[in-house]
């Protein structure tokens, strides 16, 4: 006859329920002890430059000819003469060459420019009203001269006009042109009842 085999027995009642109750929180308390460790903060530092800012220069020229022509001549004839000043101002914040230039609104009649001679002196003194205390720059004074055609033919824009002075860019800094013209006094019979009109344009742009 076989020895019986111990039997096993399976706890049963209050047994089974406490072992239950034991198993449970052991496995909550380690969950619970992952999700700490994760929420701690790494440690960091940080370092910050300041709200920086940018901004551009600009750019201002003036003249005090209070938007009235410089020349407004009539009667003309062989040998007639004139001249006028203009004070040109910048009161840029960047450093600038200025060039002038010349542009026609209308066509000239009977070929009078070609027989006007154009002078261009640049200094100091004097202002759109006269030209009293005009003195020419040291170095430089000669700006242009020659006819009203070749000025306005090779100066018609900034990219071909006649420099004549860099700005530094650092407060009012003005410049005195006296334009000057005079009819040929050869100039033929048929410049009579001629006309002519034209603009001299100053331009600044950076350096």
């Amino acid at each position: 006859m076989n020895p019986t085999a111990p039997s096993t027995r399976r706890p049963t009642g209050p047994l089974v329920r406490i072992a239950s109750m034991l198993v449970v929180p052991a496995t909550v308390a380690v969950a619970g002890l992952l999700v700490a460790q994760a929420s701690y903060s790494a440690y960091s530092a940080t370092a910050v430059d300041p709200t920086n800012n940018w901004a551009t220069g600009a750019l201002v020229l003036t003249d005090d000819d209070t938007n009235t022509a410089a020349f407004s001549a009539t009667n003309l004839e062989p040998g007639s003469t004139g001249s006028r000043c203009i004070v040109v101002t910048s009161t840029s914040t960047l450093p600038s060459l200025v060039k002038v230039y010349g542009t026609a609104d209308t066509l000239p009649t009977n070929d009078l420019t070609s027989h006007m001679h154009l002078v261009v002196t640049q200094g100091s003194g004097g202002s759109f009203g006269s030209c009293d205390g005009f003195t020419p720059a040291a170095s430089g004074a000669d700006v242009y001269s020659g006819t009203f055609t070749d000025f306005g033919m090779y100066h018609s824009s900034y990219a071909n006009g006649i420099p004549t002075w860099t700005t530094a860019g650092t407060g009012d800094e003005s410049r005195t042109y006296r334009i000057s013209y005079t009819v040929d006094a050869d100039a033929p019979n048929s410049t009579q009842g001629s006309t002519a009109s034209g603009n001299f344009v100053w331009e600044a742009q950076t350096t």
